[in-house]
């Protein structure tokens, strides 16, 4: 799952491990989702350690008890010296890089920060540990970025289609593992009352 909505500063700003909040919104999609999921076992309910996934998945976690087990390597791709700021911020401080990076979406790193072949390497091993771990359904939530390499890497699809996988706000993806096969069921499921206009 991806978290709730975020408080951002306009539209075009970067949000990568910069540590902001949920919207009140945010924190009513995480409630919608708890009703839905209510009668959903899970054995874990894994987070980011960033508070706007941290809280969604306690929000999930409610009247169930377990604790919800942060690990840092599902934090959102570090956008380095670029993360907070807007396009156009980027786009006059750091001239051609922004095209550059549209050019190599995989490799590209910002100034002091992480590529999304980067970012694969570092989430796609905790999800498969989480995988190989369990025995019965689990719940991760995550972000945009770390759900969407995720779901690149099951598929086999190279990151370059990175942003043609839809990852709205405290939407759902649906994983299966039957064997050894790792499928994708469901993705960018969301409940009507969550959709934000």
């Amino acid at each position: 799952m991806r978290h709730g909505e975020i408080e951002k500063q306009g539209e075009q700003q970067l949000v990568g491990q910069v540590d902001v909040p949920l919207t009140d919104a945010g924190l009513l999609q995480a409630r919608n989702w708890r009703t839905e999921l209510r009668s959903t076992q899970f054995e874990r309910i894994y987070s980011s350690d960033l508070q706007r996934t941290r809280r969604t998945a306690e929000i999930l976690a409610q009247d169930r008890d377990q604790p919800v087990v942060t690990l840092p390597q599902l934090r959102e791709i570090n956008l380095g010296q670029w993360d907070g700021l807007s396009r156009g911020d980027v786009e006059s401080r750091y001239p051609g890089e922004w095209s550059k990076r549209g050019a190599d979406l995989s490799e590209y790193r910002p100034p002091s920060g992480e590529s999304f072949a980067d970012l694969q390497a570092r989430v796609v091993p905790a999800f498969l540990d989480i995988v190989e771990q369990a025995q019965s359904d689990v719940l991760i939530v995550a972000h945009a970025g770390v759900n969407r390499v995720i779901i690149c890497h099951i598929l086999g699809a190279p990151l370059t289609n990175v942003f043609r996988i839809g990852q709205d706000y405290a939407c759902l993806n649906k994983i299966q593992r039957m064997g050894d096969l790792i499928q994708l069921v469901a993705m960018n499921v969301q409940l009507h009352e969550n959709r934000v206009a």
